[in-house]
């Protein structure tokens, strides 16, 4: 009886640990996009937009309305989004839209406040390259925490699946357009600023996220290796593979656990095996290109 009592203790204590684990991840993700969210805002306004240079998507859009209606940007970018948080949320999942959501709020509400501040320089080449580095930093941390700022990404990742192009190649098809209307209303010389700018966010979008498109392969040594790979199958929706391994050290049979994953679903996979096995042997890689199989990309959940 002692003994019953103290395992439900236990369990209760492991209950609350994990509640309180789950709100701090949470309260670190919804920071970093809000702050993702901030930073996009000051590249926006404090750098492109007084210099009529454009960035792309939805925003880029919202910044050619803006510009001929004199409507504030702000209200653009979340009315233009609204139709991409219900497909996000019927295509991708509820944890991506809500994400997005909360980065888009802030970015309309930050454009908001940031708007009347006179921009850092009116040097075009100082407002390319600094303004598209700060939208790229914004951006690549809040795709880092699993949310987007662009409804144009969202609707990237869903033709992903039915399209033989990368998400990185179609956002690029739907910006080649909008920066040819905006070299009809700005200009064609800030038309190629904004290339430049996006090209720099681009860039620095990979280095904050090391890769928006990138696959993973997972390796993963545990005894628990049935409870882990029976969590990555219902909690992110992929295959895996067991193998059989042997210890060189030991001689003792092992079952090893192979998946391949998405850059955006890694961090959820490190926090699945951390969960069942923090003493678990896992060792991801990166891969160029994955054909078939089962394995087809989609965004974290």
């Amino acid at each position: 009886m002692v003994g019953s009592e103290k395992v439900a203790r236990q369990v209760h204590e492991q209950i609350n640990y994990h509640k309180k684990l789950n709100k701090v991840i949470l309260l670190k993700r919804s920071f970093f996009i809000a702050l993702g969210a901030v930073l996009m805002a000051v590249g926006i306004e404090m750098f492109l937009v007084p210099n009529n240079v454009m960035d792309g998507g939805i925003v880029g859009i919202s910044i050619i309305l803006s510009y001929l209606t004199k409507i504030n940007l702000g209200l653009f970018i979340f009315i233009l989004n609204i139709p991409f948080f219900y497909i996000g949320y019927k295509q991708i999942g509820k944890t991506f839209a809500l994400s997005t959501a909360l980065g888009i709020t802030v970015l309309s509400y930050a454009t908001n406040i940031f708007h009347p501040i006179p921009a850092f320089t009116e040097d075009l080449l100082l407002v390319t390259v600094f303004g598209g580095i700060t939208l790229g930093t914004g951006i690549g941390l809040v795709i880092r925490y699993g949310g987007s700022l662009d409804g144009t990404e969202i609707l990237a990742i869903i033709l992903n699946k039915r399209l033989p192009f990368s998400v990185g190649e179609i956002i690029m098809f739907f910006n080649i357009f909008i920066f040819g209307v905006g070299g009809f209303v700005f200009g064609w010389n800030r038309a190629m600023y904004s290339l430049l700018a996006y090209f720099i966010a681009y860039k620095t979008i990979d280095v904050v996220i090391d890769g928006l498109d990138e696959s993973k392969s997972a390796w993963i040594i545990s005894d628990k290796h049935k409870e882990i790979g029976e969590a990555i199958m219902a909690r992110l929706g992929r295959g895996v593979t067991y193998l059989i391994g042997e210890g060189a050290y030991s001689g003792d049979d092992k079952k090893v656990i192979f998946c391949i994953v998405t850059r955006l679903e890694e961090a959820k996979l490190k926090n699945i095996v951390e969960d069942i096995d923090s003493s678990a042997f896992l060792a991801v890689a990166d891969i160029n290109e994955v054909r078939g199989g089962r394995f087809k990309k989609r965004a974290i959940h």
